[in-house]
């Protein structure tokens, strides 16, 4: 999974293509995202005292993670996402501009 929670992602594919969004949360078990604005459903709420009117209320969902790229904040544009060692530590990188990709 090249992608975390923090991350700031672009949109490749669906109805929210060309969007971007923050990573929320990350199911690796099942390769889905969550990201904050994007997929957004309508979720009807019962009113919860007796007298109060239910509401209508729009909720992010998860989605596939193949919908999603990277977005590198030194190019400007979506990215994939490569590894590589530097000092003993795994760092990530644009595989465009070579730059590393931190939170």
């Amino acid at each position: 999974m090249k992608l975390i929670k923090g991350d700031i992602v672009q949109i490749i594919a669906g109805k929210d293509k060309g969007k971007q969004g923050k990573i929320m949360k990350v199911d690796p078990k099942n390769g889905k995202i969550l990201v904050e604005g994007i997929n957004m459903i309508k979720k009807h709420r019962k009113s919860k005292k007796q007298g109060e009117k239910g509401e209508t209320v729009s909720l992010p969902r998860f989605f596939d993670i193949s919908n999603a790229m990277i977005f590198c904040p030194s190019c400007s544009r979506p990215a994939r996402v490569g590894y590589k060692k530097e000092n003993d530590r795994k760092v990530r990188y644009c595989k465009k501009c070579k730059a590393p990709i931190e939170k």
